[in-house]
């Protein structure tokens, strides 16, 4: 095993900057994993996650968990062994200027410069690191180092997002981006010669956080919540807090049509991180949203800066009646939950399973620190919503477990056939496993579980990168 090392931030109360969510300070490289059980033949590619990992923190106090530097963990699965693990900072120059790097300099959007913390996406041969807020995406190489930001051959007009969705029927990639100096939001398609071909400027007022969206055969979904930016910390002088008594909106937007097709439904307030999937039916009359709902989110009688736990979410399926211009609401589970997740084949079609990481969440007795000892165990959940059934995989007690990414068995292959892969914190060992579950079988347990050497702090997204799909390596 080799690595490079980091200063080392000192440990503080904030809980994003302990226990599990403790960033690592040093890179690393292991080759020829050990494995537990047998690794699928299919499984030729690599499982990549992003998520944020500070370098250093000036004011441990005020320190949120979205503004750490990115950093990308990666495991090379072939032939049925794991090769390797490698963990890269995304470099940023001031990521680079800091580890004492040659800076790699490149394109700018208003001359920001922050390393992506949120996603990574494979799209037209290149492998990108994701955040909102106007940075742009950062390439990749094989070894998970940073190339350089990217704006799609020059053709990006400003940031992307941290969440993008490839049209499985067109190949095509969508976002939706926002920047806090834009007074209006982007719906970008990017055609598959990895240049952007159409960009729509949807006017909104308030500096709204839009993280993710949804995608249908014709529409696109915009999430127009009350959570929106103040001037006072965070990343870029900025903050994202609740404000009561601003609207929620749903706004539905033809893919092929101007900023003034975008038809506003008014709903409930609430926040929305990440939607599942949608889709239309009957005719194009009704579309069908799967995604998990906050009542509220950043509320800053609660300090702004919600600690893990301290606010729920629960998967809803919100059925949109283009007709009569209203959003009826369903929720489908009492057990919290969070990045939701479906068979990459389905998504902007309907779909019949779903999968979800099980919220940790304190015990409702005793005073805080009572509450800490009595969090409840998490796990992930594969949802039939057809059937309306759900099957858990529970990890251990004081383990843990990142979102779920359900890898198809082949092309071809039915919607759960395949495997749900994610990072699962491994108490006994102190470690971090890569967890392969049959998607047919979920309540079984890991087909095979890959001991990574060590742990890998909780983090938000990433994408299983099938060798066909990048030509990276023979």
């Amino acid at each position: 095993m080799t690595g490079t090392t980091a200063g080392r931030t000192h440990a503080e109360p904030n809980p994003y900057l302990r226990g599990l969510y403790a960033p690592v300070h040093d890179e690393i490289t292991a080759v020829d994993l050990p494995v537990t059980g047998r690794i699928p033949d299919s499984l030729r590619g690599r499982y990549l996650r992003n998520g944020p990992n500070p370098l250093h923190v000036d004011a441990p106090a005020a320190y949120h968990w979205f503004s750490g530097e990115g950093m990308v963990h990666g495991v090379r699965l072939r032939d049925g062994r794991a090769e390797w693990y490698r963990n890269r900072w995304v470099r940023s120059d001031a990521v680079a200027g800091r580890l004492g790097e040659k800076l790699l300099h490149g394109p700018r959007h208003l001359g920001m410069d922050f390393a992506p913390n949120t996603h990574v996406q494979c799209f037209a041969g290149h492998c990108l690191a994701l955040v909102e807020g106007g940075t742009l995406p950062y390439e990749l190489d094989p070894e998970l180092y940073t190339i350089g930001p990217f704006d799609f051959h020059g053709t990006l007009p400003g940031g992307l997002a941290a969440h993008t969705i490839i049209d499985p029927r067109s190949g095509e990639l969508h976002a939706v981006a926002y920047c806090l100096a834009w007074p209006f939001v982007q719906y970008l398609v990017v055609g598959t010669d990895g240049r952007v071909r159409r960009r729509t400027d949807i006017p909104v007022s308030g500096r709204p956080m839009m993280h993710d969206f949804s995608l249908t055969e014709h529409h696109v979904l915009l999430y127009d919540l009350p959570v929106v930016f103040t001037r006072g910390g965070g990343r870029g002088g900025h903050h994202p807090v609740w404000a009561p008594g601003r609207p929620a909106r749903l706004g539905v937007l033809p893919r092929e049509g101007g900023a003034g097709g975008v038809r506003w439904l008014e709903i409930e307030p609430c926040f929305v991180f990440h939607p599942m999937n949608a889709y239309e039916h009957d005719g194009g009359r009704f579309i069908t949203v799967h995604l998990v709902r906050y009542d509220r989110f950043f509320d800053v009688v609660a300090g702004g800066r919600p600690a893990p736990g301290e606010h729920l979410a629960y998967l809803e399926r919100w059925t949109v009646d283009l007709v009569a211009g209203s959003v009826r609401r369903q929720r489908l589970d009492d057990r919290p939950v969070e990045f939701p997740r479906v068979d990459p084949r389905r998504l902007t079609g309907p779909h019949r399973f779903g999968y979800a990481m099980l919220e940790r969440q304190p015990g409702r007795e005793g005073g805080r620190e009572r509450e800490r000892e009595t969090r409840r165990e998490t796990g992930l959940l594969k949802y039939d919503l057809e059937r309306g059934t759900i099957t858990e995989f529970r990890v251990p007690a004081g383990g843990d477990v990142g979102e779920g990414v359900f890898v198809p068995a082949a092309p071809e292959a039915a919607e759960d056939e395949g495997w749900v892969l994610a990072f699962a914190y491994d108490p006994l060992r102190e470690a971090t496993d890569l967890v392969v579950l049959a998607a047919e079988d979920f309540a079984a347990g890991p087909v095979a579980r890959i001991h990574l050497p060590v742990r890998v702090p909780m983090g938000f997204h990433g994408n299983w990168i099938p060798d066909e799909a990048i030509s990276w390596d023979p």
